[in-house]
């Protein structure tokens, strides 16, 4: 096998419209369908980050919580590149948004900082 992207990635919401909130007006991400699943009551809302990733919002009743530490075994977190590092944290501090500092990474020398969705997924911005 030979994976030549990463096709999309799965985020679960607790309350689907602070969420969706969240993806489309905060982050800015745009719909490209939202459906309504009666016979699971679920939404799934997909969303396009750049010019070909994409994420799936989903909701679900109930659903369980999140491992609290991003060292837990599996995801660690998600991250989006973006142009201006500044611009961006100072846009989600706008909006409310807890944004760490922004730190220099040992490895690249690249600045990057972290901020969490609605559910304390941590996210990351990583400068270009």
């Amino acid at each position: 096998m030979q994976a030549t992207r990463i096709h999309h990635v799965a985020i679960i919401g607790s309350n689907y419209e602070n969420s969706k909130r969240f993806y489309v007006e905060v982050l800015g991400f745009s719909i490209i369908k939202e459906t309504f699943r009666a016979a699971r009551n679920s939404y799934k809302l997909d969303l396009r980050v750049g010019s070909f990733d994409q994420i799936e919002l989903f909701s679900f009743p109930h659903p369980p919580k999140r491992a609290d530490s991003p060292e837990a075994c599996g995801l660690r977190h998600l991250a989006f590149a973006v142009d201006n590092l500044d611009k961006a944290a100072s846009h989600l501090q706008s909006q409310g948004v807890q944004v760490e500092d922004i730190r220099i990474d040992k490895i690249t020398g690249k600045r990057f900082t972290f901020f969490k969705d609605p559910d304390g997924l941590p996210l990351e911005m990583y400068e270009n």
